[in-house]
């Protein structure tokens, strides 16, 4: 990366800063390349944020057959942490994860999990197990809410042989020749995913990222204290495929000797570590075993550290200085907090980051943890938390005695509850990766860049006033 015009003296962060376009002889944003080649296997340079009410096995499943990879949460038990890695692992990667319901669910029930919306559905199961039918969830917007699933199940829904799809592609003409928003796949009468057109088409964009049996990847975090090595040891035996190893202040004596130990079990696994903004502490932290590093303190919408504790550095500067330093060990970087736009994940690329870590943006879809709530207005939401916050705390020292749990709660810190809405028209996490991958494959055919290195080399980023960055902001109204 370059400065158009003089280097600034001061940090700064995504709105500070442009691309410039460059010379190029890129044709299309489809002879682009995302894959962020930084020792994971991921396709994509996305990865979802170690947050509760981020990244669930469904999310993570979701992202991976997407190309990306999802981080779980620390914050789960050890056994239900193994339990959602075997889970991921056993979803497809053809065809779609269903949300499974039993007859005697109610409208009401599956709209907490499903919008009624089209290119989405519901597989219904019986006690046994058996597959009963599937219903659009398109539907549920006129049934009445107390209405039982099993009620609605009036003959059964168009579905499609797995044997009988070759390709991606040959699965969508088939669905268009037919009509099909929606369908489930069976093998031998046996239900193993559902497939939307959408889903066919993104298909045959995007290539999932794998593990070297063909399973879907996933990450997981663990935390600095207590048995490291004993959950580390753990996390492997159960399939996991990248490690992090998270905490705020990833520049610590505890970070260090925690990383060392889990380095010295070679466990043949990338090891992420962080979270930190400067380069003195890339080398502390790659020295001590990480391959990669998670850079950002304080970006993130659910964070308040900046503001109480006057901790942390502009985003820009603190991923352009730390993945040159990293890029020099051997290194890699993600770019973790502060990104609102498509935009933005460009220019954390462009400063040099692998791959970007997103948040908040994610929570506010289908795919994430917890459960749809409506607002006055008829909006849909879920509820969104920062990982330092007195509800993130309780949930995750939930097993101590009432006094040490009072005196971690004391002092917490970070939004402790916050409604993501939905986007009505991107209501799911494959929805957004669409918008994000999109700008990012044209941001990089202005730089001429057909991968993420080249990318890295190329571009040209700008200085902006505050002005400059208003100016580029579409209008919703006239003015």
């Amino acid at each position: 990366m370059q400065f158009y015009g003089a280097v600034p003296p001061h940090d700064l962060t995504y709105s500070d800063v442009f691309l410039v376009p460059s010379q190029s002889a890129v044709n299309s944003r489809l002879d682009v390349s995302l894959a962020p080649g930084d020792g994971t296997a991921a396709t994509i340079p996305i990865v979802s944020a170690n947050m509760n009410s981020v990244t669930g096995p469904r999310l993570a499943a979701s992202l991976a057959r997407r190309g990306g990879l999802g981080v779980l949460p620390q914050d789960m038990h050890l056994q239900d942490l193994d339990a959602a890695i075997r889970w991921v692992k056993a979803q497809p990667v053809q065809f779609d994860t269903p949300f499974v319901f039993a007859p005697d669910a109610t409208v009401a029930d599956a709209l907490r999990q499903v919008p009624p919306v089209e290119g989405q559905g519901l597989v219904i199961h019986d006690g046994a197990d058996t597959y009963l039918g599937c219903i659009d969830a398109a539907r549920l917007a006129t049934a009445l809410p107390d209405a039982r699933l099993g009620d609605l199940l009036h003959g059964p829904l168009a579905s499609l042989d797995a044997e009988d799809i070759d390709s991606a592609r040959g699965a969508f003409d088939v669905m268009t020749a037919a009509d099909l928003d929606f369908a489930p796949v069976l093998l031998r009468g046996t239900l193993i995913g559902t497939l939307s057109r959408k889903s066919a088409l993104r298909s045959t964009l995007y290539q999932p990222a794998v593990d070297k049996s063909g399973r879907l990847l996933v990450a997981a975090a663990v935390g600095i204290n207590g048995d490291v090595e004993a959950k580390a040891r753990a996390l492997a035996a159960a399939g996991v495929d990248v490690l992090v190893l998270d905490t705020a202040h990833g520049h610590q004596a505890g970070m260090i000797k925690a990383l060392r130990a889990v380095s010295a079990l070679k466990l043949g696994i990338p090891i992420v570590a962080g979270n930190v903004v400067t380069a003195d502490a890339v080398e502390h932290l790659v020295g001590a075993g990480a391959n990669i590093i998670k850079v950002g303190v304080g970006p993130g919408a659910m964070c308040t550290t900046r503001m109480m504790t006057a901790v942390g550095r502009p985003q820009f500067s603190a991923v352009l200085e730390t993945a040159e330093a990293a890029g020099k060990l051997g290194a890699h970087v993600w770019a973790d907090g502060g990104v609102r736009y498509p935009r933005d994940v460009a220019l954390a690329l462009a400063a040099g980051a692998a791959s970007v870590m997103i948040g908040s943006w994610f929570a506010g879809t289908i795919e994430a943890p917890g459960t749809l709530d409506t607002d006055a207005g008829g909006a849909l939401y879920k509820e969104s938390w920062g990982m330092a916050s007195t509800k993130a705390v309780r949930e995750r020292f939930d097993r101590l005695d009432p006094y040490e749990l009072a005196r971690k709660t004391l002092f917490a810190e970070g939004i402790s509850s916050s409604k993501i809405y939905l986007d009505p028209l991107r209501p799911s996490l494959e929805d957004l990766l669409d918008m994000i991958t999109s700008g990012v494959r044209s941001s990089f055919t202005y730089a001429g860049a057909t991968s993420v290195p080249e990318f890295h080399d190329r571009a040209k980023v700008g200085i902006q006033s505050a002005a400059g960055y208003e100016e580029g902001k579409a209008l919703v109204v006239s003015w």
